[in-house]
């Protein structure tokens, strides 16, 4: 009894504990959210999500062309880097003996940890001044580079989390090995891909460094991927070290915006998962 005693008291220790620093990582967060929202809604009205920046040391003016540069942005990377990064990962989980897969899973993980501005210095040497021109392009082309190894990692570890007898069934009923693969273990894994897609969008749509070597900016609103192009994150941080206070209060309200776009993200691929979750049990 004395044992049980003592057993029960330590888990109640460790689950006090547990919460306790659960409590500790959100306070943080609650902060930073708070005091976004407090410092961006000042600024936030209709023009500035429908109106140019206004001239250098007048009021006035919007983030048109910083938000849509950015979804061009994003949009440019997800396309060089979710086929890519899908592939790798499905390859690295299906044949993890082989030397090509433990040569890229090695790459993945130093790709994962190389500093953002690397990426841009590198991408700069290889897009921008063979070219003589910053662009779109180029910056799409960093945030791909940096979000690959984010989606081929999370690809390779789902899909190790489906069971085996769903491909071995399948195996059992004459479909190839490539065949069970996209017929089967994709799609079990789907929705867990497709959180991390997300996951990985909303971690290079908050990068700055590599757009200040590539894309660079623009203070007109540009839909053509061979021409410079603004971000929310170069505008705020432009905005943001400059001496003008109606810019200040513009770029919280920048930050604001790439905040609700990032929950945005987070909240559509969750009701994503779930619906193919549902598709997959019948319900």
């Amino acid at each position: 009894m004395r044992h049980d005693a003592v057993r029960r008291w330590i888990s109640t220790v460790v689950v006090w504990l547990c919460g306790f620093s659960v409590l500790v990582a959100l306070v943080p967060l609650a902060f930073i959210l708070f005091f976004v929202v407090s410092q961006g809604v000042q600024a936030l009205n209709w023009a500035f999500f429908t109106a140019l920046p206004a001239p250098v040391g007048e009021l006035g003016g919007g983030f048109s062309n910083a938000i849509v540069g950015t979804l061009m942005l994003v949009g440019i990377g997800a396309v060089f880097a979710v086929p890519i990064g899908i592939i790798s990962g499905v390859y690295i989980a299906e044949f993890p003996a082989t030397k090509l897969a433990t040569m890229a899973r090695f790459a993945a993980d130093t790709l994962n940890g190389v500093p953002s501005i690397v990426v841009g210095v590198f991408v700069y040497g290889i897009a921008v001044m063979p070219f003589r021109q910053f662009s779109a392009m180029a910056g799409g082309l960093a945030l791909g580079i940096m979000m690959i190894p984010i989606v081929t990692r999370t690809t390779e570890e789902l899909i190790k989390l489906v069971p085996a007898a769903l491909r071995e069934g399948a195996l059992a009923l004459g479909a190839t090995r490539g065949r069970a693969t996209l017929t089967v273990v994709l799609p079990a894994a789907a929705p867990g891909i497709i959180t991390g897609v997300v996951l990985a969008l909303a971690r290079i749509a908050g990068e700055t460094a590599p757009l200040l070597f590539t894309a660079f900016n623009n203070r007109f609103l540009s839909l053509d991927p061979t021409q410079p192009i603004s971000s929310l994150t170069v505008q705020v941080y432009t905005y943001a070290i400059s001496p003008y206070e109606d810019w200040h209060r513009q770029a919280w309200a920048g930050a604001l915006v790439l905040v609700a776009l990032v929950l945005f993200c987070s909240i559509l691929a969750r009701v994503a998962t779930r619906r193919l979750e549902r598709l997959q049990t019948g319900q």
